[in-house]
Formats: structure tokens, sequence, C-alpha cells
């Protein structure tokens, strides 16, 4: 869910409205938002009664926790796009901006060029460090990486869909962040013993 905040300008170009929605009760959820920072967009409490929301959908599983799912509704309430996934397979935002374009062609064809996701190949060489701006253990690698006084390329993979194949390519399918890339020697997840081998020599 966070990772939809980084593109919520586009979300806002084809006039949608992004919604998160949790069987966890209200002070989970402001506690959460807290720990990422910066989320803009409203967080709906379905905890009681426990699930109801989620059970309507078809997605609260019995053991009183719902899916991890996506629903995008049109402006007559009727659902025009159902993705069920488990955490690492959740769609790229560009996925979703596209079923968007659908709903809104007039709209998707007024989309300014600075709203267009980058396809640009990242640029190989150096330090490069695949992330996302909401997950923890990059905000703890870039700190480690100041501290050590490293020098470093950041990719965002929610903003380029290239940098997010590639790493899944190399992490087995799943999007993990951060991965990096050390001249060509890639070390998936923030391991601080890989990266010392490699980089402190």
């Amino acid at each position: 869910m966070p990772a939809y905040e980084a593109d919520m300008a586009k979300f806002g170009a084809l006039d949608a409205q992004v919604l998160g929605i949790s069987v966890d009760h209200v002070p989970c959820l402001k506690a959460w938002a807290e720990s990422l920072g910066n989320i803009s967009y409203p967080l709906l409490s379905d905890f009681w009664p426990h699930g109801e929301v989620a059970k309507k959908y078809g997605v609260l599983r019995p053991e009183g926790y719902s899916e991890r799912a996506i629903f995008l509704i049109d402006k007559q309430g009727i659902i025009r796009y159902i993705d069920v996934h488990d955490i690492n397979d959740q769609p790229q935002n560009e996925v979703l901006l596209a079923e968007l374009r659908k709903l809104e062609p007039e709209l998707a064809a007024r989309l300014s060029a600075e709203l267009e996701v980058s396809t640009a190949q990242p640029q190989p060489g150096g330090i490069v460090m695949y992330c996302t701006r909401w997950c923890s253990d990059c905000r703890r690698a870039r700190a480690w990486l100041d501290e050590h006084g490293l020098q470093y390329t950041e990719i965002d993979v929610n903003a380029n869909p290239a940098a997010a194949r590639k790493v899944r390519e190399w992490a087995k399918g799943n999007l993990v962040t951060p991965t990096f890339d050390i001249n060509g020697t890639i070390v998936v997840d923030f391991d601080v013993e890989k990266l010392t081998q490699l980089l402190l020599k």
C-alpha cells in the first residue's frame, strides 16, 4: 500500500481516489501510517463489525484477516478490475494506471508527459541501490552507505518498470528492496555482511 504514495500525482491526474482498507483497528492503522511517514490517502478500518467490508468483497479469510486485494471501482460503483495477490506479488502501479486509463480515456489522453513512468534502462556501474520510498530496510541501507561515505545511485522500482523487472529476475520473482548491483555483483536485501565484504575491504 505505501507504494501508491509515490504515484499519487498519476492517480490524481486520472481522477482516481486511493483508499486503503484493513481489518486492523484504528490505533494500529495510525501507528502503521506514522511509522511509514507521508501517507496522504485515507486508511479505513474494517475492524468492527470485523471484516464486514472484506466479507462483502469476498476476500475475508476464515481466520479473520483479509486477502491482499485491489479493486478498481468506477464512478457508477461498478467493480472494473480485481487483483488478489500474495504480499510479494502486488501489481506494479503502471498496471493499475493502465486499467484506470481505460476507465478515463479522455483524461488519459491529456495526461502530461512528466507524469509518464520512465522506461529507461538503469545504467550499470558503481553502487546502484534499487529501493522504494517507503521501505524501512531501504532507509537503513541509505544510513549505512552514508555512514561509510559510499557514493551510490538510487533507483525507485515503483517509478521504473525496467528496474522492477531486473530486481524480480535477481530475487527469484520477488520485488525485494533494497537490492544492490555493485559493479555487476547482486546483493538481494540489506545484507550487511555481504555489503561489508564487497565495499569495506
